[in-house]
């Protein structure tokens, strides 16, 4: 059964209200599933897109549109989606149709509620699995100065860029108060490049950064560029004034975006209190390297150590899996955000595939 945070989401498509109210109860109870009937199939389509769902089951005699050609417009637009069809007929040339048109599985009603939540357990989880190996997922970490998202998830942007995701680095300031920009402006450069990643470099005044525009309008920019997945940024709970500003400029900038989280910075404060935990194991050493990258801060904090950096995570790991963790803020999170089990601890729910986290 799955658990009440990965609740498979399932659309039904019958003109029946009665059976389909019956598919709805039966998955809701007994395979804890998510399910929305749909009982006028002219809308199905649109339903389909709007929920993203696991997996499709419809009937196959409907009125406007047949459940086979249903499924071929399924198999168009969302092709890596499970779909069962069903009918009250044994017919032969039903099944021979549903296959050609590549059903995942053929049923005749009535359908035994056991047969119905055995299949959609299985091919939900199928489906999730194919999905996430298929689809690079795009990240964006967003930092007030050079070296902020670094230090607040270097492990994590390592780990998914380990995995094939696309990672983006937007970082607002070119940090003059903390050195000199043009050093610092090189030093970003050059850890976006042992990381992998596409590096956004923006030149507003460090110290002064605004909560509204241009800070808004800038993150804006970038997500409608880039549609990221998964996006990191700033903690509400710090003390520098730019890390607040540039957390709460996120918050308007991201209303799309259905996973947000906040790392913790160096100047976090005791109010920081993170809901997961993500193992690092792996790519500590890579972290270590990205913040080597700014030697002009490493030599001048404390902080930056690498034995500071190493015990930082190891404490966080009381919390969650492995032997070194990054903490996380969740602000949103509607999305299954993966990064192979091979990169982390396969007890790792994210990035492995997904993150662990304390109870809710």
């Amino acid at each position: 059964m799955a658990s009440a945070v990965t609740k498979f989401r399932v659309v039904v498509v019958e003109d029946d209200p009665d059976v389909a109210f019956f598919m709805k109860t039966v998955l809701e109870k007994r395979a804890d599933a998510v399910a929305i009937a749909v009982t006028d199939p002219s809308i199905a389509l649109a339903t389909i897109d709007e929920f993203e769902p696991d997996l499709v089951i419809t009937d196959i005699e409907m009125p406007g549109i047949s459940g086979i050609d249903l499924l071929k417009e399924l198999r168009s637009q969302h092709p890596g989606l499970p779909v069962v069809v069903m009918t009250a007929h044994v017919s032969v040339d039903y099944a021979v149709s549903a296959l050609r048109a590549q059903a995942d599985e053929f049923l005749t009603k009535p359908v035994a509620s056991a047969e119905l939540v055995s299949i959609v357990n299985r091919l939900a989880a199928e489906g999730r699995v194919k999905r996430a190996a298929q689809r690079q997922q795009v990240v964006l970490a967003i930092g007030a100065h050079p070296d902020d998202v670094e230090i607040g998830v270097g492990g994590i942007l390592a780990a998914h860029r380990d995995a094939g995701n696309q990672v983006v680095i937007l970082t607002m300031s070119r940090g003059a108060r903390g050195g000199d920009a043009d050093d610092r402006q090189h030093e970003s450069l050059a850890s976006a490049e042992l990381l992998g990643a596409r590096l956004f470099l923006e030149d507003l005044e460090d110290t002064q950064i605004s909560a509204a525009d241009p800070t808004v309008g800038i993150i804006e920019r970038v997500v409608a560029e880039i549609q990221p997945d998964i996006v990191y940024t700033h903690s509400a709970h710090d003390r520098h004034q730019d890390h607040r500003a540039v957390h709460a400029a996120t918050v308007v900038a991201t209303r799309s975006v259905r996973t947000v989280c906040c790392y913790q910075s160096p100047s976090a404060t005791i109010d920081f209190r993170p809901t997961r935990f993500v193992p690092i194991d792996g790519f500590t050493d890579t972290k270590l390297r990205l913040i080597d990258c700014f030697r002009s801060q490493t030599e001048l904090r404390a902080y930056l150590e690498p034995d500071f950096v190493l015990a930082t995570a190891r404490y966080w790991s009381r919390f969650g899996g492995g032997k070194n963790c990054e903490p996380l803020e969740v602000m949103r999170d509607t999305a299954d955000i993966s990064v192979p089990a091979s990169s982390i601890e396969a007890s790792a729910r994210y990035p492995g595939s997904r993150l662990n986290r304390t109870a809710e």
